[in-house]
């Protein structure tokens, strides 16, 4: 099993998300650092066929921060479901571990 492999994963009422990884490395993401890190189209923007764009304005709400659930994306990645609605980013083992 890779290293860079979640082990656990449990959101915290403190506000974090802890993450145990393979190598035994622990790991507590501020679940808003978490959503302000998403990487999806809506929060980064898209580029245009040469790579140029911006990312949109992000206006955050009340429940903006608050996880509702997450889910594993093959064996790469992470779907994290917001209180808002926002269900669209895939964050990338390497992408959380970065955080």
């Amino acid at each position: 099993m890779p290293a860079l492999t979640p082990q656990a994963i449990a959101p915290l009422p403190t506000g974090e998300l802890a993450i145990s990884w393979g190598d035994g490395v622990e790991q507590y993401l501020p679940l808003e650092l978490l959503r302000k890190a998403c990487p999806c189209a809506v929060c980064c923007g898209e580029p245009d066929v040469i790579g140029r764009g911006e990312a949109p304005a992000r206006n955050y709400k009340a429940n903006s921060f608050e996880l509702k659930s997450y889910e594993f994306v093959g064996g790469y990645a992470l779907l994290f479901r917001w209180a808002d609605g926002h269900s669209s980013g895939i964050y990338s083992y390497n992408l959380l571990r970065s955080l």
